[in-house]
C-alpha cells in the first residue's frame, strides 16, 4: 500500500498512456496518487484526473520557475480552485535560485501570496526548493505561528536542515533520488527522518529510481522508494507504505 504524494501525470510525458500507467500502478500497490500542478494548463488537467479517478486527488499552484508569467488573475483563479472537493493542497510553489527566469524577489511575492491562499483555505502547501533552502526556511518560519503544514517535496536539503524543518511541522518526501548508489545526503536524511515525517513521491515523470534511472519515470516506481528506505530504516517495506500512506492521508485530509 503506496501513496505517491508528487507525480505529474498532467504532464505532455504521459499523453495517450495516461490510463495504463495508472492500472500498471495499482497492480505495484499504489493506492493513491496525488497530481500536482504548477500552471494553468497543469492545474486543470490534475483537477480533470481528479474527478476521473477515485483514488487520485490533485494540487494547485504556481511553479516558482515561472513565477514571473503569473497575474493577480492567476492567482483569483487559483484561489477559486481550491474549494473544489478533490483539490488537497497548494502546489507546487516556493523557490528555484537554480534557473534564472524569474528573478528572486518575483518568486518570494508569488510563493508568499499562495502560502496565503493555503492558509485561508487551510491547506498544506507543497514545497519546491532547489537551490534556496535558507531562503525557504526562513519564508516557512515566517508563518510558523499561523499554523502553515505542508511538505518539502523532493527534499533536496542537508541531512541537517531535516530537524529545523520538521520541527516548523513540516514532512520529508523523498523520491528516487535516495536509490541512487551515490546519494550519500538523501540515505543520510532517510535515516535521520522520523518516520512519521516521512513521505515518498516519484516526481514522474522526473528523477526516476534506480534501475530505471534515465527513463521516465511513473507512480508504479514509488515502490522502490520505499523499499529503499525500509532497507536504510531497517523496516519491512510493509511497513513504510502503511506509515507513509498514513502521513500522508493525514497531512492532505484524505479520509478512508
Amino acid at each position: 500500500m503506496f501513496f505517491d504524494t508528487h507525480c505529474h501525470l498532467n504532464a505532455e510525458h504521459f499523453v495517450g498512456e495516461v490510463e495504463n500507467i495508472i492500472e500498471q500502478s495499482q497492480q505495484a500497490g499504489v493506492e493513491y496518487i496525488l497530481v500536482v500542478g504548477f500552471d494553468r494548463q497543469t492545474n486543470i488537467d490534475a483537477i480533470a484526473l481528479a474527478e476521473k479517478y477515485e483514488h487520485i486527488y490533485a494540487a494547485v499552484g504556481w511553479h516558482p520557475v515561472d513565477a514571473i508569467d503569473c497575474t493577480n488573475e492567476d492567482l483569483i483563479w487559483i484561489e477559486s480552485l481550491l474549494s473544489h472537493p478533490k483539490v488537497v493542497a497548494v502546489g507546487e510553489i516556493g523557490l528555484d535560485h537554480y534557473w534564472d527566469k524569474s528573478p528572486h524577489d518575483v518568486q518570494q511575492t508569488i510563493f508568499e501570496q499562495q502560502i496565503e491562499l493555503a492558509l485561508k483555505y487551510e491547506k498544506p502547501i507543497i514545497v519546491h526548493d532547489r537551490d534556496a533552502h535558507q531562503a525557504v526556511y526562513q519564508t516557512l518560519k515566517k508563518y510558523a505561528n499561523r499554523g502553515l503544514r505542508g511538505v518539502m517535496h523532493s527534499y533536496s536539503a542537508s541531512s541537517e536542515m531535516v530537524k529545523p524543518f520538521t520541527d516548523l511541522g513540516f514532512m520529508i518526501s523523498l523520491s528516487g533520488v535516495v536509490t541512487f548508489k551515490n546519494a550519500k545526503v538523501p540515505k543520510k536524511v532517510a535515516e535521520l527522518t522520523p518516520l512519521e515525517y516521512l513521505l515518498i513521491e516519484t516526481d514522474a515523470p522526473y528523477l526516476t529510481p534506480h534501475p530505471y534511472r534515465g527513463k521516465r519515470n511513473e507512480p508504479a516506481y514509488v515502490a522502490l522508494v520505499a523499499e529503499e528506505i525500509a532497507k536504510i530504516k531497517e523496516l519491512a517495506v510493509s511497513e513504510v507504505g502503511k506509515v507513509t500512506t498514513a502521513n500522508a492521508k493525514r497531512l492532505f485530509g484524505i479520509e478512508n
